[in-house]
């Protein structure tokens, strides 16, 4: 094919598809394509592990090719085309005679209905699989987590139904509640749980690199790897939250952010004199004036950058570093709305620790309101609604917030109440399950359930991972989520009134209009 189809981000052409030559994420429709032949391996490979065994190499080759079509990862044809060749390879080996890989377009133009679903499904497990990526860095696996890849593929090989697609769609919200939870362990347990940090945005004199992407584990390689070099590193994007972590805080060159959230990125690189190493989702084609600063790995591609191999060698990016110098004199940054620096660590240990408080503010009338607003930041005109409702919330409320979303407005200084500060960064999107913990916790306090709190999540999506937390959302029974800047161009009309009138999901419209709705 010479065209592709792709709607599974926020950012699709028109809010309908990228068809054509190239998507708007900068994805060729070779890539794009072979993609689509990659799922139609896998979905082959759960065909052969439901009628036989998995091997580890079927899991990881399940994990890994999942997270690599994920939107902003991987954008390599070599790439992809080793995946689709191991996808065969693991397939092989657990049925000999071999099982016909699904073709990708039968589920593209099947009834609207049930694509819709099936792509819940699909996308849903594609962001699940990011999460159990980042967990397996760190050596941790969820036997229950890896079973479901194969059972929701082969899923899709089936004609499906309604009736039958409809409990599978939350089935994905429920195994990811135990994948986030897997991740959240992981972590903690690797670096201890997170503590309030303030983390500055001036880049000091001197090499440097920037990091951005999820993965701990890669930034603690090569903390580990610059000590006493002489290069200092900064974080960018989701990596942030790092610097609240205990065990990465000890290393005295991991110095303060650069820049704001993924999509700024061809911007705030273009003449920087250091290297920018990616870890995970969330590149975008680097412009020939940075690409070759450019150093990607993991499950990252991109023709024509620097490839880290899978032994984290990290010594030619230092090098690079060391070559490109840095700036002479300190760099002082802000945030988008003038901010000099922004608080993260946030996390579940820390809220939980002082919910005592918490709930004795809530019950003397200090604190009225909770809002969630986290999720995945992007370029479509309409995200300064986000800023805008922070702004524009109470001054007896709490902000929590996660996700790249957060760019839009954690610089602002809202004050405290009852002691907190009024925004409260819970981390990254890996960190979400600590966001629905700490629900949890004020609703038993409160003895009652999470949809009676004084708590409304308003969220914003842009790719697969946003997907499949809204679907553990849905699996707890959580209602009344504010959705935006637009709804996902894969829910049919039916579907999104199935959503609606079981979970009350509303469209954002404008901040003061949905403050006055969720207030009263």
């Amino acid at each position: 094919m010479s065209e592709m189809f792709c709607f599974q981000c926020e950012q699709t052409a028109g809010c309908s598809a990228c068809t054509g030559a190239a998507g708007v994420c900068g994805k060729t429709a070779l890539v794009a394509n072979d993609q689509d032949e990659l799922t139609g391996a896998l979905v082959a490979l759960g065909q052969a592990v439901q009628q036989g065994h998995a091997t580890e190499e079927a899991r990881e080759v399940v994990v890994t090719g999942l997270f690599a079509t994920v939107t902003n990862v991987d954008f390599s044809d070599a790439a992809v085309r080793t995946l689709i060749d191991r996808a065969h390879a693991a397939t092989r080996a657990i049925s000999p005679a071999g099982i016909a890989d699904y073709d990708m377009n039968r589920m593209w133009t099947a009834n609207e209905d049930i694509r819709s679903l099936k792509s819940l499904v699909l996308f849903g497990i594609r962001g699940m699989a990011a999460y159990a990526y980042h967990a397996r860095q760190l050596g941790y696996v969820d036997e229950t987590v890896d079973a479901f890849f194969f059972e929701a593929l082969a899923a899709l090989a089936e004609e499906g139904s309604l009736d039958t697609l409809l409990p599978l769609v939350l089935k994905v919200g429920e195994i990811n509640l135990s994948c986030m939870a897997l991740l959240d362990r992981a972590n903690t347990e690797t670096y201890g749980d997170p503590v309030p940090t303030e983390v500055p945005f001036e880049v000091e004199a001197g090499p440097f690199i920037i990091v951005t992407g999820h993965d701990l584990h890669d930034l603690q390689l090569l903390l580990e790897q610059t000590d006493g070099t002489g290069v200092n590193v900064y974080t960018h994007g989701e990596m942030l939250p790092a610097h609240a972590y205990p065990e990465l805080k000890k290393h005295p060159q991991l110095k303060g952010n650069f820049g704001t959230a993924w999509q700024n990125q061809r911007k705030e690189f273009d003449g920087v004199p250091a290297p920018i190493l990616f870890t995970t989702n969330c590149l975008m084609p680097p412009k020939e004036s940075y690409a070759d600063n450019v150093f990607t790995c993991d499950c990252v591609e991109f023709d024509g950058t620097h490839h880290v191999g899978a032994e984290k060698d990290f010594s030619e990016l230092i090098a690079k570093a060391k070559e490109l110098g840095g700036y002479a004199e300190n760099h002082p940054m802000t945030g988008i709305n003038g901010g000099t620096h922004a608080t993260t660590g946030f996390g579940r240990a820390t809220v939980l620790s002082v919910a005592g408080d918490v709930v004795n503010a809530v019950k003397a009338g200090d604190i009225k309101h909770f809002f969630l607003v986290g999720g995945c930041d992007g370029a479509r005109p309409g995200r300064n609604y986000y800023t805008e409702f922070v702004q524009k919330t109470p001054a007896d409320s709490v902000v929590l917030t996660l996700a790249c979303g957060k760019f839009r407005f954690n610089d602002l200084d809202l004050g405290t109440v009852a002691g907190l500060p009024r925004i409260l960064d819970m981390g990254q999107c890996n960190d979400a399950y600590g966001a629905i913990q700490v629900a949890v916790a004020l609703a038993q306090a409160f003895d009652c359930g999470v949809n009676d709190l004084p708590l409304s999540m308003v969220l914003s999506w842009y790719e697969q991972k946003a997907v499949c937390i809204l679907l553990t959302l849905l699996h707890l029974g959580i209602k009344n989520i504010y959705l935006g800047p637009t709804l996902p161009a894969f829910i049919s009309p039916n579907v999104l009134n199935v959503l609606v009138e079981n979970y009350q999901i509303s469209p954002t419209s404008t901040p003061e209009e949905d403050l006055k709705k969720i207030l009263g």
